[in-house]
């Protein structure tokens, strides 16, 4: 019995010294072996990973925590919006030349692939005019000192084809210096006290559109 426990401790004071990968471990991997990790990983064999991920941003911002975390959550989002995020990649972005990614009087997707959309659950307004609840596209024409941008009902379009007959409403809003500098395009949901700003960002420029809610 003596010798059965002894061995038995022995193993358990082992275990105890072995690196923990669990939420009592203290390690945390390094840099280096995380991005030799992602160097290391093999193509998907289904389909090619995209380079401008999707992403979505609510408002509220905790929406989906709520959700996640209280089953009797009922409460619906006032707004979100649903985007690729291209990368800078050394790029010039916008400007004046035909070789900016975004050149200056030119409608751009706002970020990359199928056409961005933007929901609302309840009727807001933009620009003094009433946006009923509903999806639609949403587009910019950027320029030095100012955005326009416009909300269209053309859903579910790759990239962008614009039929103006379709446009909701078109506003201008002002550009305003990013700094620092941001890699990925970017948009997201600001609470103000009229309702909410939605901030689209990218390189050294950033805007934000004024939404008020009428409830």
């Amino acid at each position: 019995m003596k010798t059965f426990t002894g061995v038995l401790f022995a193993a358990l004071f082992a275990l105890m010294l072995l690196p923990g990968c669990g939420a009592g471990s203290n390690e945390k991997p390094s840099t280096d072996k995380v991005n030799e990790t992602i160097k290391a990983a093999a193509a998907n064999e289904y389909v090619p990973i995209d380079q401008s991920p999707l992403d979505i941003s609510y408002f509220p911002a905790d929406y989906t925590q709520h959700k996640l975390t209280d089953l009797s959550y009922t409460a619906m989002p006032v707004a979100r919006v649903l985007y690729s995020r291209p990368h800078r990649k050394g790029r010039p972005i916008f400007g004046e030349a035909a070789t900016n990614l975004c050149p200056y009087g030119k409608p751009w997707r706002l970020g990359a692939n199928e056409a961005t959309e933007i929901e609302f659950f309840k009727p807001v307004i933009i620009s003094g005019k009433n946006i009923a609840a509903g999806k639609y596209t949403m587009y910019a024409i950027p320029y030095e000192d100012k955005w326009i941008i416009v909300l269209n009902t053309n859903l579910f379009s790759w990239g962008l084809q614009i039929d103006p007959a379709k446009d909701v409403v078109r506003t201008e809003v002002p550009v305003q210096e990013q700094t620092p500098a941001l890699e990925d395009f970017t948009m997201e949901f600001m609470p103000a006290s009229m309702g909410a700003y939605l901030l689209m960002a990218w390189d050294n420029v950033k805007v934000m559109l004024p939404i008020s809610f009428t409830t």
